[in-house]
């Protein structure tokens, strides 16, 4: 009979290493694991010989970045989802993403279950089993943190547990920050962070991001242009999406832009604090918002906000793969239709200010904004729209003062 298969979501971190032969000992799978590549970097050096010396069969590296890009970071910056009023999504949006290309991975290999590393604690188990149960509902899900047969309780143990299997790894109990990299961000919890009351320590957390302190003392100017809400050049350089991120993650990290410091609620019920890095993400959410200023009616603009929060939450929560999630989508990408033009903004310590946008839909016309009276507005007519505007509220204060005057 032949052995069955396992799919792990591999990052080559201690965890998933540790999880590789403890997968074998305790379930006799074979281990296929699969890293998926949204933008991580020198991270993914020297994982293949990692993998197969911890015991897995074969390891997948997968290049999603441009449908990282293309599929989920687009619709959310079109959205301006951001959960919280500060966080950019950048784990979370990458994490259905991975999830179908978990379950893409099984498929070919005939797996019969998907296994993860994320804890019981966190955010992370919810969106990748939420994924796996909308894209492959008869796969199992193995989650070693949430196992009785997960004895490892620290990184010591893991690393000894490694060791018991003839597993040596060039990994330590040395603390630090707990990281998630992609493209869109990095984002950092643990030692300070912790306690809310403590300050970040820049100095030695930040990877992306200079700060913004210590931020060039000039500005720099930047131009970015949009076709139905879709960035497409930056600085007249038309790029694909993933580039222009690449570009402005440079752009932005040199000038201090996109750093912040929440303390957030987490779907499982208790809050956590971290600091995420957003350079590029940052900028292009405000070019984005900067060109709707002038090209979406105040209508839509109220009703977008909306779904751009319910968006957030969708995401945040896991939810990626849901009817409600495609329907949102469909109404922003119904709004995006007139949302091109140019945006021009100039970054200084952090800041990002505005220098002029253009668009050949926009919605301004400086006739009717002006003093001036023009064609297409009667100061007069704003009589007759005040008396109806304010008709109920009139009503009722006469409905008041009538009645107190009978007392």
């Amino acid at each position: 009979m032949a052995q069955e298969k396992v799919v792990l979501a591999y990052s080559g971190g201690l965890d998933t290493t540790a999880i590789i032969p403890w997968l074998k000992e305790n379930y006799g799978y074979e281990v296929i694991c699969c890293c998926i590549d949204c933008g991580q970097g020198d991270e993914l050096d020297g994982l293949s010989e990692r993998a197969k010396a911890s015991g897995a069969t074969k390891l997948y590296i997968e290049d999603i970045v441009d449908e990282f890009c293309d599929d989920y970071i687009v619709p959310c910056v079109q959205a301006g989802a951001i959960y919280e009023n500060k966080y950019l999504l950048g784990t979370a949006m990458a994490r259905p993403g991975i999830a179908k290309r978990l379950v893409e991975i099984a498929r070919k290999e005939g797996a019969v279950a998907i296994c993860h590393g994320a804890t019981g604690k966190g955010n992370d188990q919810i969106r990748f089993e939420l994924g796996i149960k909308a894209l492959a509902p008869d796969i199992k899900v193995i989650a070693p943190w949430r196992n009785d047969k997960w004895t490892l309780q620290s990184r010591q143990d893991e690393i000894d547990y490694c060791k018991a299997h003839g597993i040596n790894l060039p990994f330590s109990t040395d603390q630090s920050y707990s990281r998630d990299r992609n493209l869109w961000h990095i984002s950092h919890e643990g030692l300070e962070l912790e306690d809310p009351s403590q300050e970040p320590n820049y100095e030695h957390l930040l990877m992306l991001t200079t700060p913004p302190s210590k931020a060039p003392d000039k500005e720099e100017y930047v131009t970015m242009t949009f076709e139905k809400g879709i960035p497409t050049s930056v600085n007249g350089k038309q790029m694909k999406v993933s580039d222009i991120i690449r570009e402005l993650n440079e752009i932005g990290g040199r000038n201090g832009i996109g750093i912040i410091d929440i303390v957030e609620n987490r779907v499982v019920g208790m809050k956590s604090r971290g600091v995420y890095e957003t350079p590029g993400g940052t900028i292009l959410m405000e070019a984005h918002a900067q060109l709707e200023e002038l090209c979406l009616d105040r209508a839509t603009m109220e009703m977008k906000k909306e779904m751009g929060n319910k968006l957030a939450q969708v995401c945040y929560e896991g939810k990626w793969f849901t009817p409600l999630c495609d329907a949102i989508q469909a109404f922003v990408k119904s709004t995006q239709e007139y949302v091109t033009g140019e945006v021009k903004f100039k970054l200084y310590k952090g800041n990002i200010i505005k220098a002029g946008t253009t668009s050949p839909y926009s919605l301004y016309s400086e006739s009717l904004a002006s003093f001036t009276t023009g064609d297409l507005y009667d100061h007069h007519d704003a009589e007759g729209f005040i008396t109806l505007w304010g008709l109920p509220l009139k009503v009722r204060a006469m409905k008041i003062q009538e009645n107190k005057n009978k007392k």
